[in-house]
């Protein structure tokens, strides 16, 4: 039926198919259980991990396998906190030993205060890291010319940040954004600056194919009520898409008809 999505709008990635076009990070919450409920609630299958900054291998402490198991979601390691090439090939081989992990998501950030994505950093780890047999999901900046060189390159998804990781300030470039997703052929999702629902709606009404969010959730009052309402904004925000939004119009347009007035 036009107009209805089909009932597998899912998506995929590296051969993985998804349903769930949400995908939350692990990071900033108060505790392991309030993350786990938060993710739960947030409906999503794909779960970002920071290889140098959560407990996955010292089983005297608390770990995060046992509150977001591996059987359930797919963990995806990242390099959060790594500003060199060399430090985030290193990460990301390690979490492969760790956990036989292989589809990765990579960033290489440059310098407080805006850890803005370091490029040329980015771009020597993605060719490292893919000649080693990774499967490259690349944090970048929303620059079509360089998100270009990276899908030659080989990375399976083009991330562009929204603004800057855990600003919350939403999508400052959303031209960039349509312009990446338009000549890609790979999946694009925008990777931080998300900070509230409408701004994850926004960026699937550009046609993106996920979101990627972290800070959004763990820093609201309400966590859990957080992945909820970002849940039906990634799913609102879709379907706004697959519909095809009505053309802007700089003058009124009376939704009822002018002809056949009772006079």
């Amino acid at each position: 039926m036009d107009g209805v999505p089909a009932a597998d709008d899912s998506w995929e990635v590296a051969g993985r198919r998804f349903r769930s076009r949400l995908i939350v990070g692990t990071g900033r919450y108060k505790s392991l259980e309030e993350t786990a409920a938060a993710i739960e609630a947030s409906g999503a299958e794909i779960v970002t991990v920071a290889v140098r900054r959560v407990n996955l291998s010292d089983p005297s402490a608390p770990m995060l396998q046992d509150f977001v198991p591996p059987t359930r979601y797919t963990y995806l390691p990242n390099t959060a906190g790594c500003h060199t090439a060399n430090d985030a090939v290193r990460t990301l081989r390690l979490a492969r030993e760790a956990g036989g992990w292989n589809l990765v998501k990579l960033e290489v950030l440059g310098p407080p205060p805006f850890l803005y994505p370091d490029m040329e950093g980015t771009l020597e780890a993605a060719r490292a890291l893919i000649a080693d047999g990774f499967e490259v999901m690349v944090y970048c900046a929303d620059d079509p010319v360089a998100a270009r060189k990276l899908e030659d390159m080989g990375c399976v998804a083009i991330m562009p940040l929204g603004a800057p990781i855990g600003s919350g300030l939403g999508l400052t470039n959303p031209f960039m954004i349509r312009s990446i997703k338009q000549q890609a052929k790979v999946p694009v999702l925008v990777d931080a600056g998300i900070g509230t629902a409408s701004d994850a709606a926004k960026a699937m009404e550009l046609g993106c194919d996920a979101v990627l969010l972290n800070s959004a959730i763990a820093h609201a009052r309400d966590p859990v009520r957080m992945a909820v309402a970002m849940k039906a904004a990634v799913e609102a925000g879709r379907n706004a898409f697959l519909a095809g939004r009505m053309p802007v119009n700089y003058q009124a347009d009376a939704s009822s008809p002018m002809s056949g007035l009772i006079r």
